[in-house]
């Protein structure tokens, strides 16, 4: 399989929370580049388009537009 992303994403297993509306949900971030993610959650159908990522251990606030969605997972890019 030929890779066409625009950067190369890196595998982690990283603790973050997703924010919308005053909600914060725990996900865990399965890839990540500089352009975008693929997050892991139960219940995305609770998920809207956009929402804003807390990575709080790297004290990181990313705005996120909802690219993807499949069962557990859900693909990001960030504006």
């Amino acid at each position: 399989m030929v890779e066409t992303r625009i950067a190369p994403r890196h595998r982690v297993n990283k603790p973050a929370k997703i924010e919308y509306g005053g909600d914060k949900i725990a996900c865990t971030i399965r890839d990540i580049s500089v352009t975008g993610a693929a997050l892991e959650i139960s219940g995305i159908d609770r998920i809207p388009p956009t929402f804003t990522l807390l990575v709080p251990e790297d004290r990181l606030k990313l705005p996120c537009r909802v690219v993807w969605r499949k069962e557990f997972r859900i693909g990001v890019t960030f504006s």
